[in-house]
């Protein structure tokens, strides 16, 4: 193939990668404390091409997806087993495969009285160790993290910060792993938690609509391209077998 339909295949490829993302984006913008997930671009330089010019086989590709951790807009919900986290961290919570941590606020008793999240993963309290209410009584949560019940303190939401995000990886809708063991979790700080509201999505239907439009834009005058390349191609077959 001719460099012009290289780069306009690899473009498109590029393109529905995109197409992908946003399209993940778009079912999640009403999930509770979901991330949004954004392109990093790169270019590919072919193995046989090492050591030739600069310029030389680079294709343009989606070199890793990045994720946005803006905070997502915080909303009333009146149920006091809701809690939003305003600023930096996240709750901890137990996962199958060790700690899991989430900005989705929505809990919830079990009938033997342990805090869970949204997925049923028992949450964690500083120091170690899940939460245990009495199921029949109030809950109130400080916005320093304080659990406790008609006055007595049952104990401490676990909220931890990371210095380099980007260690953690995407585990469901809203929960993320740590990927990176040189990444140590540390006691978050700067935070605030309001009970009775939880955080939204900050994947807005709005940009992701606009994004799409975007996108599908590109993707027609990369095929136009591909098509172009193509056509050169034919008339010069045809050309070489006139002479």
């Amino acid at each position: 193939m001719d460099p012009l339909t290289i780069s306009a295949a690899s473009g498109l490829r590029a393109r529905m990668d995109s197409l992908d993302m946003l399209a993940n984006n778009l079912a999640n913008d009403s999930a509770g404390g979901y991330k949004v997930d954004r392109e990093f671009y790169s270019l590919y330089v072919a193995p046989e091409a090492a050591g030739s010019t600069p310029d030389a086989d680079t294709l343009p590709v989606i070199e890793r997806p990045w994720t946005d951790f803006s905070q997502g807009e915080l909303r009333s919900t009146g149920n006091p087993l809701d809690v939003a986290l305003s600023g930096q961290g996240f709750f901890t919570v137990a996962g199958p495969n060790g700690p899991l941590y989430t900005r989705n606020g929505s809990f919830r008793v079990s009938a033997s009285g342990q805090l869970m999240g949204a997925e049923g993963y028992l949450l964690q309290k500083a120091g170690g160790g899940s939460l245990t209410v009495d199921p029949s009584r109030p809950v109130a949560i400080a916005p320093d993290g304080t659990v406790s019940q008609e006055g007595t303190e049952v104990g401490q939401l676990d909220i931890r910060d990371f210095s380099d995000p980007s260690a953690l990886g995407k585990r469901g809708h809203s929960y993320f792993q740590l990927t990176d063991t040189n990444v140590v979790p540390a006691a978050a700080t700067g935070f605030e938690l309001r009970q009775g509201m939880t955080e939204s999505s900050n994947a807005t239907g709005a940009e992701g609509a606009a994004r799409l439009v975007n996108v599908m834009r590109q993707f027609e005058m990369l095929k136009k391209a591909a098509s172009l390349g193509d056509e050169m191609n034919r008339q010069a077959v045809e050309q070489v077998a006139k002479i």
